[in-house]
């Protein structure tokens, strides 16, 4: 599984040791500061230096250093809004071969996990992607799972933060079938911040990445 991690080094003591055995962990460190390489070499997951900023290069960087090749990879953020346990249910249907992409669908524990301004522009996103694709996804999850030789064939471009949405494109335009998942979404660990949610102007940089895409 990849671990997508800019400065998340306060979450990753409660994260790993909760990953469901069986999982190989890669932790695709994107430019942290904090020390977040060391802390998750230190609780036993791989790491891999990600030079390039953005998301979609630690995705895809992660997704190279995964193995073996037909084998199933789940990619989760790294900042404990998301429970490790549902990881099996994410991947099984695409290990059963009932889904080519399963992806997660938020469901807040609490109002504050999913602040109101980036849930409305998640919720613009997902319907650009039904009207385009036909698609039945009420988000753009940043949690997902797919097989490594079919997330490479697919060929996502976009560095930054529209990987997951040309993501959901190229995979409805090719016809894939995907299945949607309701999973928990908790409040981020204490001591992280979102370079997406936790600010106006981080999910405004989050929507123009992702309407540049919609529109290409």
């Amino acid at each position: 599984m990849v671990l997508p991690c800019r400065n998340e080094a306060p979450a990753l003591p409660d994260l790993l040791p909760r990953i469901p055995a069986g999982y190989r962990v890669i932790v695709a460190d994107n430019g942290s500061t904090d020390g977040s390489a060391d802390v998750a070499r230190a609780l036993g997951a791989e790491v891999v230096t990600v030079p390039q900023p953005g998301y979609g290069a630690a995705v895809h960087a992660g997704l190279l250093a995964t193995e073996p090749a037909d084998g199933v990879v789940c990619v989760m953020d790294a900042d404990g809004s998301f429970d490790p346990a549902d990881l099996r249910r994410v991947a099984a249907p695409v290990l059963a071969g009932d889904a080519r992409l399963v992806v997660g669908r938020r469901r807040p524990t609490v109002r504050s996990a999913w602040p109101l301004h980036a849930r409305l522009g998640n919720a613009v996103l997902a319907r650009r992607v039904r009207a385009s694709t036909g698609l039945a996804v009420h988000d753009i999850g940043p949690i997902r799972a797919a097989t490594r030789a079919d997330l490479l064939a697919l060929d996502v471009l976009d560095r930054r933060f529209g990987y997951p949405l040309e993501l959901l494109l190229r995979a409805g335009r090719a016809g894939w079938s995907v299945v949607e998942i309701d999973v928990a979404y908790h409040p981020r660990a204490a001591g992280t911040r979102s370079k997406v949610t936790g600010s106006v102007l981080g999910t405004a940089r989050a929507i123009r990445d992702m309407s540049r895409v919609a529109t290409s």
